[in-house]
């Protein structure tokens, strides 16, 4: 590690600012200028004695982190290297699938970022690739091929200490690269939100684990992309356009009649895709035949998301989970629609399914692949929608069978609390996801204004 004993330190700076005031202790090394701000006066006098202090030992300062050698003992004997391999094998055992495969992500892209020298025998993508699939999956690191760890034993020579996270420029750097993509394009700010939240519980855990003295991200307003949860409107199909869409699907000549089920569950039920693929047919409460009232009764107490084999414990694709944000063993009971029990009731009897049956399954009787549902539904959509409307955002994804259902009882006067226990969502985050989606009501709106009655005329003469 780089050190140097051209040591200058300045007098405190006071900052007094409008909500409240800082004092900044002030150093510089080789004449780079370093600051620790402290919210109190005191904080940063015993700061500023502690770097004096250092001095008058004659303590070398790291170049690096700009902190006498002797604070950050625990960060330069841990390398990041080391310390991700350390977190993510943490994270594997408290996470599910795909919350592993995100923190991998994340890790992999802070790595190439912290990187002392691109690598030159080796192809980015490669190391990129190396870093995600071994290094920070638990389950496949033992089985990395010899060149893969070749790759990864260059990468633990390459990278720096823990101790470069003290460096501002250094912590930048990463999290600009967090908010790119490979291409150097702007990423999705869902994704760098994701990525700094990922990053941020890596750093809480190095202070846990007394790695770092403190978390060294920013924080604060600003310091993360702002995003929002609420449905583009533009995605919602109206009747007309589903219903031409769902007929294209079921005369689709292979497995057509089955996803035309499945897609149907989705448009009037409004469960999510993990949801119908893990239903069985047992979970379908069909009413008699004879009955005039044709609502089935559809309960949800599994989810199986697709999220690889490499990132489940068992080597399966799918993982079984409870639902989304319950707890373990709840269920949620939807009614269907009567044109979507006439539907299930004909798939049922077409594929003599039985009572622990998967309800949709692939053609050899296993899970129903993703893969299979979007290409279904992207032909779907080419076919039917128009080059304009197939370019927009209309109906783009699976999921928006979904968001036009629950937007769907919103707009014909189902009460929140309802949509959201039939949906399986808080009130707040369905408020704050469809809100914006809610038409139908303005008129009514008005005229409640109107009838009030008691708002004063401001008109100019009046």
């Amino acid at each position: 590690m780089d050190t140097t004993y051209n040591v200058k330190i300045w007098s405190i700076r006071i900052y007094r600012g409008k909500h409240k005031t800082s004092y900044s202790v002030r150093w510089a090394l080789e004449g780079r200028e370093w600051r620790a701000p402290f919210d109190t006066r005191a904080l940063a006098d015993a700061f500023r004695s502690e770097l004096v202090s250092a001095t008058r030992r004659g303590e070398a300062f790291s170049v690096t982190t700009g902190r006498p050698v002797s604070h950050q003992s625990g960060a330069n004997t841990v390398s990041w290297y080391s310390f991700a391999v350390q977190f993510a094998d943490a994270q594997w055992h408290r996470t599910a699938g795909n919350s592993r495969k995100n923190t991998a992500k994340a890790l992999m892209t802070a790595t190439a970022a912290l990187l002392r020298t691109p690598p030159t025998a080796f192809k980015p993508v490669d190391v990129r690739t190396a870093l995600r699939e071994f290094a920070f999956n638990a389950r496949r690191r033992e089985q990395a091929p010899p060149e893969v760890a070749v790759i990864l034993r260059w990468v633990e020579r390459n990278t720096p200490s823990m101790a470069t996270w003290e460096d501002p420029v250094k912590v930048d750097q990463v999290l600009h690269a967090l908010g790119e993509k490979l291409d150097g394009t702007r990423a999705a700010a869902s994704s760098v939100k994701r990525n700094r939240r990922i990053l941020n519980v890596a750093m809480e855990y190095a202070v846990k684990h007394r790695i770092l003295r403190t978390n060294p991200l920013p924080k604060g307003r600003g310091s993360v992309p702002k995003t929002s949860s609420a449905v583009d409107k533009r995605s919602l199909l109206n009747p007309d356009q589903a219903a031409r869409l769902l007929d294209w699907v079921r005369r689709r000549p292979r497995g057509g009649k089955r996803l035309h089920a499945f897609f149907a569950t989705l448009y009037y039920a409004g469960p999510r895709p993990e949801e119908v693929v893990a239903m069985r047919v047992g979970d379908v409460r069909l009413p008699a035949e004879s009955a005039e009232d044709q609502w089935c009764e559809l309960l949800f107490h599994t989810a199986q998301p697709e999220v690889g084999k490499n990132w489940t414990d068992d080597g399966e694709i799918h993982e079984e989970r409870g639902l989304k944000g319950r707890a373990v063993d709840d269920i949620r009971v939807v009614p269907g629609h009567p044109s979507l029990a006439k539907i299930l009731r004909e798939h049922i009897q077409a594929e003599s399914l039985k009572p622990g049956d998967l309800l949709f399954s692939g053609e050899r009787g296993d899970m129903l692949a993703g893969s299979v549902i979007r290409r279904a539904w992207r032909s779907a959509r080419k076919v039917v929608l128009t080059p304009e409307e197939f370019a927009s955002p209309l109906g783009r994804r699976v999921y928006d069978l979904r968001h036009t259902c629950l937007t769907n009882w919103l707009n014909d006067g189902i009460p929140p609390a309802q949509v959201a226990e039939w949906g399986g969502n808080s009130v707040p985050v369905l408020l704050a996801t469809y809100a914006r989606c809610i038409s139908g009501h303005l008129q009514d709106l008005k005229q409640r204004i109107l009838a009030r009655g008691d708002l004063p005329d401001v008109r100019e003469g009046t």
